[in-house]
């Protein structure tokens, strides 16, 4: 036998030495997956992205995230701003000099890390919608270096140099910012393209969106209109311009006076009013006006189609309107022809849902469908047009309903939760999607399960929380009773100013 050579060993059949190693893993694959699905309820209700809020304790502001960890332990004298909650990016003021205004900006993240440290100031940029709600621009931060300003995303990627004297919200609008530079204004969006140059005196946004586009001034004084790539809708001719459109109508203002005219400058009405309110829905139907401080219809001919008599007048879809004489609102169509009657404290229609929401002097609503027929009464609580249900407190219940005014079980509205508030000989406890009863009938109030999986119970007169297994997380000790919204993240509560968005204990 030749001992130099290992003819005699068996050689190795690589072939089937990876097939062997595939099927190994195939199996490590299969046994994962099978596990996921034995424990899939469990799968289902972890939470896979992590939210982040400012939080207040202790007279001292921190962040915490939706699990109720402290991220940020609470140490700083200035509230931090968390502009996006699904980023760990938070913004801290410190060393604030109240006399003069002089203060300290920095940025940190989830590891309590400083992050973006090679600015000046890093600061979130503010914004306000007409009906005084504060919100922040959440893909971009507002930068300085070297005394100017300039935007980066939340990654800290530059997207707009810091070249600009100054960098403020477009107001109403979300994602376009006012830029500032060498005595004009521009616009620019959030991923930090230039839509409108900075070479205007004023910009204004005409709707609530860009693409309605921009009322601007020139350094003469004259208005005119521009589309958001700049180019010109109205000429620079006007001595105003009301941010009141619909389709190729425009109101202006000439000679003291406001008109209506057309996008090629052509004026359509000039009537015996004392101003205009909003043109119509189809505006071949005329214009809200008012004069002697009542509100009307008038067409674009001069033609008075609804008296001026209402103390509000608003259209709620094409032809018909919501008004208001002496205290009370009712539903009037084009003809003045009355609707639905005034009787109630207020109106709301939903444009979406196609639905009407009455007020009576009782905070009770009744909603009523387009032909004005009431469909469901009690107390609304919710209106999702996104997800298309009602929540209404009708009793000592609340129901759900969809936008036909079908009874819908809570659990095929909110898929994703565990539990669902129940009641039972006047107390309240929770169920699970089967109605099997998770946490007994022992609190006085309590209220539905959050994103978060987080829902309150009262006892006593107090309020606390439990999670989404029923496990109590916050006995009820905090007093809540003059909170608008009660909400827990774990063991913090929603703070009183809900503009803030932010959590204590």
């Amino acid at each position: 036998m030749n001992k130099g050579r290992r003819y005699d060993e068996p050689k190795l059949n690589l072939k089937k030495v990876f097939a062997v190693i595939i099927l190994f893993i195939v199996i490590i694959m299969f046994i994962i997956m099978l596990m996921g699905i034995l424990d899939g309820d469990e799968t289902e209700e972890n939470i896979t992205s992590v939210d982040y809020f400012a939080a207040y304790q202790n007279n001292k502001w921190g962040v915490i995230d939706s699990n109720g960890n402290i991220v940020i332990d609470p140490s700083y004298a200035e509230m931090i701003i968390v502009p996006n909650s699904k980023k760990d990016v938070f913004l801290c003021t410190f060393d604030v000099n109240y006399d003069d205004g002089i203060y300290k900006t920095k940025a940190l993240n989830s590891k309590n890390e400083e992050i973006f440290a090679n600015y000046e100031q890093i600061e979130a940029i503010q914004n306000i919608d007409e009906n005084k709600n504060l919100s922040y621009e959440t893909q971009v931060l507002k930068v300085q270096s070297g005394g100017k300003y300039g935007l980066i995303n939340m990654e800290g990627n530059e997207i707009l140099p810091c070249e600009y004297d100054e960098i403020i919200a477009l107001q109403g609008v979300e994602g376009a910012l006012l830029v500032f530079k060498d005595g004009n204004y521009g616009v620019v969006n959030d991923a930090g393209k230039t839509l409108i140059p900075a070479s205007y005196a004023e910009i204004q946004a005409l709707g609530d969106e860009t693409s309605q586009g921009f009322v601007v001034r020139n350094i003469e004084g004259k208005y005119g209109i521009v589309d958001i790539s700049n180019e010109q809708v109205l000429a620079m001719n006007y001595e105003g311009i009301n941010k009141i459109h619909q389709e190729d109508y425009y109101v202006v203002t000439e000679g003291g006076k406001q008109v209506v005219i057309k996008k090629d400058g052509t004026e359509v009405l000039n009537g015996d009013y004392d101003e205009i309110v909003a043109i119509l829905k189809n505006p071949e139907n005329g214009v809200i006006y008012k004069k002697s401080e009542k509100y009307g219809v008038m067409s674009l001919t001069g033609e008075i189609k609804i008296n001026a008599e209402y103390e509000e007048l608003l259209e709620a879809k094409t032809g018909t309107f919501i008004a208001k004489t002496g205290e009370n609102f009712g539903i009037i169509d084009l003809a003045g022809e009355k609707k639905v009657d005034f009787k109630y404290r207020g109106i709301t229609y939903n444009e979406k849902a196609d639905l009407y929401v009455a007020e009576d002097e009782n905070y009770n609503n009744e909603i009523l469908n387009s032909n004005y027929e009431v469909k469901l009464t009690g107390m609304v609580t919710d209106l999702d047009d996104e997800d298309g249900y009602i929540e209404i407190r009708q009793g000592d219940e609340y129901k759900y309903y969809n936008f036909r005014f079908e009874e819908e079980k809570e659990s095929d509205i909110f898929t994703s939760n565990t539990l669902f508030v129940s009641k039972k000989d006047g107390k309240y406890g929770f169920v699970d999607k089967e109605g099997n009863i998770v946490v007994d009938y022992i609190y006085d109030d309590a209220t539905s399960q959050n994103a978060f999986g987080y829902a309150g119970i009262k006892k006593d007169g107090k309020w606390g929380s439990i999670d989404r297994s029923g496990k109590i997380i916050q006995e009820p000790t905090y007093d809540l009773e003059d909170y608008l919204q009660v909400d827990f993240i774990g063991s913090w509560y929603l703070g009183k100013d809900l503009n803030m968005n932010y959590y204590r204990k």
